[in-house]
């Protein structure tokens, strides 16, 4: 019983923690470190070109726009 127990109580936290995961929150700032360890767009955690450049400092990487942010669906205002 206590098996049962302890198993579905594991289950649960471990989906509860995947459900509070999303996709998108990994690509909302602006910059990615590239290079060829990174890849592309290489590693998109960062809201400032400077903190980018920071990381890249001394690396044979760079930075460059996040994609997903680069070509997000704008949202215009209404022309009257």
């Amino acid at each position: 019983m206590r098996r049962l127990l302890f198993a579905s109580l594991s289950a649960s936290a471990v989906l509860a923690g995947l459900a509070a995961i999303s996709p998108a929150s990994a690509a909302q700032d602006r910059f990615c470190l590239q290079g060829r360890m990174w890849g592309y767009p290489g590693n998109c955690q960062f809201s400032t070109y400077r903190q980018c450049q920071a990381a890249a400092s001394g690396t044979d990487a760079g930075c460059g726009i996040n994609p997903a942010y680069a070509y997000a669906r704008q949202r215009y205002a209404p022309r009257y």
